[in-house]
């Protein structure tokens, strides 16, 4: 297709969207009822509702709204491509993860049968009143979760991108010294750091970061307080582009929850509370057994961690309203992965009968509350915390745990952290593959959380607001890389995966900005 066509349907597409949309139906009330107006003439009329539109800021939000759009719409194919190739490109990635969700599914349902729990079943009243009066308070009455096992860990997830092989393929045309070094086999177009440096010029070390304590050409407090002043400005112009563009430098901490609501045109405004309180209902009318699921998870991750356990009880609401939330289902137009079903009244096969299942399509693997945790620290109310997280979901998370040739997915991350490690750090590759500890078994955990719950949550933002400002997870691959880098002396030394594992094991001290400044602009080529 030429460009003319592509932006034609994009724009089609776009405003196909937004014709449905809450936001159509308020800037159509507001244009008729400024026709009362005195400053509305009938020989004006387009230009002067136009005019009415921009000044009292419905124009702005529009805006904000059709760049989301943008952020997640399928990218421009031809029209007669068939939905799965829009979905994913590449048959033998639609395969293994057609295949990956199989064996989830199975696990989910032989969970189900062995312990005599129904996939669903409606809560009696008692306990439909006991648990909205220990909303705020699940932490200190979850069900007897001994029995519960999480559906797959990443570590399985891990194996199965290892064992990734493109058919058509054949290796022997790119033999070199080290196209055999690492984990994942298969041919992506992944950027080097050439193309990196190019891509992220705004991280280059003579630029001022907030997450740096020291510049050498600029007093750190000049810097900020500039800086905070023109975020300041960001913030009160409520524009979705300018709050991304700033983000690339880092978003000050008190700053942070408006920038990024505002990236992710997270508005929160009373029907998303209302979307809120029908599935905190839902809730409470049904249990699934993908609840006992998430209270596992939550008791094994940030329950104990020293950040995040205090949040306990958000988690468990805004999970648990997570997994009742269909219009998650949205974004399988664009995802890799298709939901899972399950059938009613044991009618297995019957399409009439099929169901997705959690209601949202999405199983919660053994980390997924990590996802949230983080955002803790950035909202209070559940409902905000909630549209923020599902909104980060929906362009980011998912593709940390679906096979896709996506550049932001998991299969490129990791391809993208072994070439940048064979390439400029060899010698320490070779050394690990040599002693049995790939570099990929190490970071792989790191990843696919995007680092939650691994580094400190004040670096862990920052570089949460890398990944909002690029709009891409690339940055996650390049760190993993630079702790290598930074860790090489010692991990020279080890003998072993397990001792490798120990120099690796505390990130928490860890400074990411500088990290991934040096690795991209002080790494020679």
């Amino acid at each position: 297709m030429d460009e003319g066509t592509e932006l034609s349907l994009s724009i089609a597409h776009i405003v196909q969207r937004l014709k449905g949309s809450h936001l159509h139906s308020q800037i159509e009330r507001q244009a008729k009822d400024c026709l009362h107006r005195p400053e509305i003439k009938l020989e004006s009329l387009k230009e002067d509702v136009r005019s009415f539109l921009k000044t009292s800021g419905w124009e702005k939000k529009l805006q904000n709204a059709i760049y989301r759009e943008l952020h997640i719409q399928l990218p421009p194919s031809h029209p007669t491509a068939p939905l799965e190739h829009l979905k994913e490109p590449l048959a033998y990635m639609r395969k293994a993860q057609a295949s990956w969700e199989k064996r989830i599914l199975k696990s989910l349902n032989s969970m189900s049968t062995e312990l005599g729990v129904p996939l669903a079943r409606k809560r009696p009243g008692a306990e439909q009143k006991e648990l909205i009066n220990k909303w705020n308070e699940m932490g200190t009455d979850e069900p007897g979760l001994n029995r519960f096992r999480p559906v797959y860990a990443p570590k399985d997830f891990l194996e199965v991108l290892i064992s990734l092989r493109n058919p058509n393929h054949d290796s022997c045309e790119d033999v070199s010294a080290r196209s055999h070094w690492g984990l994942i086999q298969v041919p992506l177009n992944i950027r080097d750091i050439p193309q990196l440096r190019q891509a992220y010029t705004e991280l280059n070390l003579s630029s001022g970061q907030l997450g740096i304590d020291d510049l050498a050409h600029v007093h750190p407090d000049l810097f900020e307080n500039d800086y905070v002043q023109i975020g300041k400005k960001v913030v009160v112009e409520q524009d979705s582009a300018a709050a991304q563009q700033y983000s690339r430098r880092g978003c000050p901490t008190g700053l942070r929850a408006a920038l990024w609501a505002l990236i992710l045109n997270s508005t929160n405004q009373l029907q998303d509370m209302m979307h809120y309180e029908q599935l905190r209902a839902g809730v409470i009318q049904h249990n699934l057994l993908v609840d006992n699921l998430i209270y596992k998870d939550v008791k094994l991750t940030a329950s104990n961690d020293d950040y995040y356990f205090v949040f306990e009880d958000f988690l468990y609401q805004v999970l648990l309203c997570f997994s009742r939330d269909t219009a998650v289902l949205e974004h399988f137009k664009y995802n890799s992965a298709t939901p899972p079903k399950s059938y009613l009244h044991g009618k297995v096969g019957d399409e009439e009968y099929a169901v997705v299942y959690p209601p949202n399509g999405v199983i919660p693997f053994h980390g997924f509350s990590m996802y949230v945790a983080p955002l803790c620290f950035l909202y209070n109310e559940p409902s905000k915390l909630y549209s923020v997280f599902r909104e980060m979901y929906i362009r980011y998370f998912f593709r940390l745990h679906s096979i896709s040739s996506s550049f932001s997915g998991i299969v490129s991350l990791c391809l993208q952290f072994e070439r940048l490690l064979q390439t400029h750090l060899p010698q320490l590759f070779y050394h690990l593959r040599q002693i049995g500890a790939q570099p990929l078994r190490i970071a792989f955990k790191w990843m696919v959380r995007a680092f939650s719950g691994y580094l400190s949550t004040d670096q862990l933002l920052l570089l949460w607001d890398r990944i909002l400002g690029y709009d891409s997870l690339e940055v996650v691959a390049v760190l993993a890389a630079a702790v290598f880098a930074f860790r090489a002396e010692n991990l020279m030394e080890v003998t072993s995966l397990a001792s490798a594992e120990a120099v690796l094991a505390d990130l928490s001290t860890l400074k990411v900005i500088p990290l991934i400044q040096i690795f991209l602009f002080a790494t020679a080529i």
